[in-house]
């Protein structure tokens, strides 16, 4: 090595520290000044960052964190996952919100709280709720305070978020449906079709004409939608292609295409592979299911558009899975989680089972999975917490780690819903006197 070049001695030291853990960079960093200046590169903790959280980005802080470096951003996050993974007393913050006066049907994370986007020197997170009390509440869940809420209307019925535009969007008993500033809790547009809207209607899908649907979901990247019922087995969920709904042609239906499997019970989107779907239908024996993924895709000529369908892989699920009421989510591109009853599994696409659980004493009525952990929500009145680890003889597996407690059966009836941030779980119990209370756990 060139002693008259020492730049290429510190490209040497970067390389070999490539193949450090943090802890041993830390150390290495603490020799000598040669060795400090090397282990300090933003590069090596951009690469940790990276390999430990393939979705974080530093960019999103702004100019307000310049001070902020992947280094510390690496530290700060680790130290914060494992206070998560653990879930010590000290290590959270539990807050009851009240103020609800009906049951809770929904809660969504504004941006700012992302697991995709995470702003981990954020003082906290705020959440929505929806009530068939009729309101719209927004709340500072770290600190326990309502922010805003939405004047009275009619019971509410579902409620999801933008991330994107900042806003929340929910339905009313009636089918009025109304968008909201996230921040303010300003209306910003509202549709009904049986009055003069500020939202337009542009076209429209028949599904099921007698059959309430009850499984709505948008791809990642908002191409596809997927609509069905859980209420007749005979009818196969329906596959729409969302530019034709949002953008139609004079002359032309909306692109819609039915998936060939009987019934749906469960559907997901793949996060990593937007196109690919997977749905829980019913098997051809009695009151067995089937777990099926097949790939969208549009197909175009000169005359018209199609979509197709194709299967990718399907396989029978366990016996034990005979519930009606079916949770599926998707960690990534080969990971299912499936719960039913008291009981959880974890499968691979190609239907390898890869974990289950059995740990609550009542139904599971809710659950939130990202690539760091799965929560899962019972009317047992208890949260379960696990997290993903890589085995190097069996791969990727689910490890339960803790549970987290609601309060008393004396006053509540379970948890019902549940969502999860990077930092944070908020979950809803059902209170006996009809009065739906948010529990908050904000780690910090």
């Amino acid at each position: 090595m060139d002693i008259h070049h020492p730049h290429l001695i510190g490209d040497c030291l970067i390389h070999i520290f490539t193949f450090l853990t943090e802890e041993d960079l830390i150390s290495a960093s603490c020799v000598c000044k040669d060795w400090n200046e090397a282990a300090e590169t933003p590069w090596l903790w951009r690469r940790m960052c990276l390999q430990s959280w393939g979705f974080c980005n530093l960019a999103v802080l702004g100019s307000g964190h310049g001070a902020h470096s992947w280094k510390r951003y690496f530290l700060r996050r680790c130290h914060l996952e494992m206070k998560m993974t653990k879930g010590k007393t000290g290590g959270y913050t539990c807050k009851s919100l009240r103020g609800h006066t009906g049951r809770v049907v929904g809660l969504v994370y504004l941006e700012g709280n992302s697991a995709q986007r995470p702003d981990i020197w954020s003082s906290g997170a705020t959440v929505c709720s929806a009530s068939t009390d009729g309101t719209v509440r927004a709340w500072d869940i770290q600190n326990g305070k309502l922010l805003w809420c939405s004047p009275v209307q009619s019971p509410l019925t579902v409620i999801v978020s933008d991330e994107k535009h900042d806003v929340v969007i929910t339905a009313d008993s009636t089918g009025l449906i109304k968008t909201w500033q996230g921040q303010t809790g300003q209306e910003l547009a509202s549709f009904k079709t049986a009055s003069p809207p500020s939202l337009t209607k542009k076209s429209s899908v028949m599904v099921c004409d007698t059959f309430k649907i009850n499984t709505l979901l948008v791809s990642p990247d908002k191409k596809w939608i997927i609509a069905g019922t859980k209420d007749n087995d005979d009818l196969s969920p329906k596959v729409i292609y969302s530019e034709s709904l949002t953008s139609p042609s004079e002359d032309e239906e909306p692109l819609c295409q039915s998936v060939p499997v009987p019934g749906c019970q469960a559907a997901v989107f793949i996060p990593t592979q937007p196109a690919r779907l997977a749905i829980i239908h019913h098997n051809q024996q009695p009151n067995n299911k089937a777990l099926t993924v097949f790939d969208v895709s549009i197909k175009k000529s000169k005359y018209k558009s199609e979509i197709q369908v194709q299967q990718v892989e399907s396989f029978p699920l366990t016996p034990t899975t005979g519930s009606s009421h079916v949770l599926l989510e998707a960690k990534d591109s080969n990971c299912l989680v499936l719960a039913a009853d008291q009981q959880l599994w974890v499968y691979s696409l190609k239907g390898a089972l890869l974990a289950s659980f059995k740990e609550h004493t009542m139904p599971i009525s809710s659950m939130s999975v990202d690539s760091f952990r799965v929560v899962t929500a019972s009317r047992d009145l208890s949260l379960r917490v696990l997290t993903w680890r890589n085995d190097r003889d069996h791969g990727l597996t689910l490890e339960s780690r803790y549970h987290l407690l609601g309060g008393s059966h004396t006053t509540s009836r379970g948890f019902t819903h549940v969502a999860c941030d990077y930092s944070s779980i908020v979950a809803t119990a059902e209170g006996i006197d009809g009065k739906d209370v948010l529990k908050a756990y904000s780690f910090s």
